[in-house]
């Protein structure tokens, strides 16, 4: 594949299909050795963007009143996710998430992708992790310091942009241009600005995508040579 193959996608540091979705999708990538023809480029999408900046409680009673369902029901729920993140080789401890706003979080990646995009990939990976695997408050500035910190960003620097209203206004549009695609949950994955990979798909899925989006670009390439000869 002599062409890059552009994958945009939208996501939530506290959605744990976004979790399971990314490191499926880039599980994909890997088996179907496109890892350097790919990029990645994701896209803020918060669930709640009303939510506060402390904890608002225990993931499992939490879920119980989003969902009106019963807190056992809340309970079973959690832990079939968290047994999915666990069968990707992710240490998953939804039970115990401690949900707040990601508006900082989210404002990190932008920065990131402004200033150090080579870092981006890891960032994202490590405040995924930070939430479900380690359970940190992704809005306690210390806890975003930290990981800044951890993937190679200036530390001064981000805490200069957190004093900042820097990069809000490109998470909000962001998910503005989700919503004008009809995106009312996440994950959301655009492969190629063609093909939607929406909601929980699996590995498999993931590669079908991606073989249909190389299958279409390289018969849309010109000048290719075989055995009996080149095209135009």
């Amino acid at each position: 594949m002599n062409t890059t193959l552009n994958i945009t996608y939208w996501s939530d540091f506290s959605c744990p299909y976004c979790y399971i979705g990314e490191t499926r999708l880039k599980k994909a990538i890997s088996n179907l050795g496109l890892t350097d023809s790919v990029t990645l480029t994701p896209k803020a999408f918060r669930l709640d963007p009303d939510a506060p900046l402390k904890s608002i409680g225990p993931t499992q009673e939490r879920f119980a009143k989003k969902y009106r369902i019963s807190y056992e029901q809340a309970g079973q729920q959690i832990e079939h996710i968290a047994e999915l993140g666990r069968k990707e080789g992710l240490d998953f401890n939804y039970a115990s998430t401690l949900f707040t706003n990601n508006m900082d979080a989210h404002r990190l990646i932008k920065m990131a992708q402004a200033t150090n995009p080579s870092l981006v990939d890891t960032l994202q990976e490590t405040l995924f992790a930070a939430y479900f695997s380690e359970n940190k408050e992704l809005a306690d500035r210390k806890v975003l310091l930290d990981i800044a910190n951890k993937v190679g960003l200036d530390s001064d620097e981000v805490n200069a942009m957190l004093d900042s209203d820097d990069y809000k206004e490109l998470v909000r549009k962001e998910e503005q241009a989700a919503y004008q695609l009809g995106v009312r949950g996440v994950p959301f994955f655009l492969i190629g600005d063609e093909i939607v990979v929406a909601g929980a798909q699996t590995q498999e899925g993931f590669e079908r995508a991606l073989q249909q989006m190389v299958l279409k670009n390289s018969s849309n390439e010109t000048g290719l040579c075989g055995p009996e000869g080149c095209r135009i």
